[in-house]
């Protein structure tokens, strides 16, 4: 597999250039027509010689749209295959408040959630920064969005993989987002979401990129949590809450907590009085998910009237709470269900 050069922002193309011997002003064509979404042989600005030297070393089309998916709701689910034929997915959302497009950081994840598709096969490779941003530029250039008129104004980290155990390669991807003259997607629009990695956690805090900290809790104590989070053995819910508090404290950012309702595990009354009990006072969010069921697992999603039940009791017992609309549901829009079904794992 060749290099990736959307893995390179404005100034690594500006050395790669000057090394290739080529003219300075053919670092910032080359850029904006990635910016754009083009693959290297599709940016008209650039030489036909040029063009054909750099797919010497460099991967033309590091990621393409290999299947389209367009729910009921308008929600749009994707799969990407990547130059080694890997199989990735994400999922585009229209809000009022504009388009979000959830990403994936992995091939595959090892973290062993019961409730997730995208563990199924295991953990096959990281992407490379350039792999996820990829990701966004063509989706942002498939609505026929610019960098100047994005139509993907929000990123969510909540695709397949997680992203705090592709540490280095997203914290790049993340910066490469936010640069000026590129598509310049603040991270203050950004939700990374983690299982609770907590050394990592910490380490975010120091990147000064103030992303949407969001935790996949989904219980109340550990040994519960780790019935369905196998990582619940190794980081416990108060060290979890303590990187939480240092998160705050760092970047003034509230964090939110992920809770999936799960019938007979984690969806009754007494676990909402739990939850109240364990969060009140606290800077968060409490984003409640009716559970996207996995044929592959044995789970089953609390009713809406439980859900309405559960959010109604937070919300009473002074937790700032909601819960998230269902969407892409007719499609596989849980992250991995698409991919699943696509390489049959």
């Amino acid at each position: 597999m060749k290099k990736i050069i959307q893995d390179y922002n404005l100034k690594e193309l500006e050395e790669l250039v000057a090394e290739m011997g080529e003219k300075p002003f053919r670092a910032k064509q080359l850029y904006d027509g990635i910016m754009r979404g083009h693959n290297i042989s599709d940016i008209p600005a650039l030489p036909k010689a040029f063009s054909e030297k750099l797919e010497e070393q460099f991967e033309d089309c590091p990621l393409e749209i290999v299947k389209t998916l367009t729910s009921s709701d308008g929600t749009e689910k994707y799969l990407f295959r990547l130059a080694d034929g890997n199989i990735i997915e994400g999922v585009f959302m229209k809000y009022k408040y504009g388009n979000t497009q959830c990403v994936s950081t992995q091939v595959g994840c090892r973290m062993g959630c019961k409730f997730c598709a995208s563990t199924l096969g295991g953990l096959v490779r990281n992407l490379s920064s350039g792999e996820i941003l990829s990701q966004v530029l063509k989706v942002n250039a498939l609505h026929g969005g610019t960098p100047k008129q994005r139509q993907v104004t929000n990123v969510v980290l909540m695709g397949s993989g997680e992203p705090l155990d592709n540490y280095d390669n997203v914290i790049k991807f993340l910066r490469d987002l936010a640069a000026e003259g590129g598509i310049n997607i603040s991270p203050r629009n950004v939700s990374l979401s983690t299982c609770g990695l907590v050394p990592q956690m910490y380490k975010l805090a120091e990147e000064g990129l103030p992303v949407n900290l969001t935790v996949s809790l989904h219980n109340v104590t550990d040994d519960e949590r780790a019935r369905t989070m196998p990582i619940a053995k190794r980081y416990k819910i108060g060290e979890i809450l303590s990187a939480c508090t240092n998160y705050f404290k760092k970047t003034g950012r509230r964090y939110i907590f992920e809770y999936s309702l799960i019938e007979g595990e984690n969806a009754d009354e007494a676990h909402a009085k739990a939850l109240i009990e364990l969060l009140k006072g606290r800077p968060c969010h409490v984003n409640l998910i009716r559970l996207n069921e996995v044929k592959e697992r044995k789970l089953m999603a609390a009713s809406e009237r439980g859900a309405q039940t559960f959010l109604k009791t937070l919300t009473d017992g002074g937790i700032s709470a909601t819960l998230r609309r269902r969407m892409g549901a007719d499609i596989g829009g849980a992250c991995g269900q698409l991919r699943a079904s696509f390489t049959k794992i």
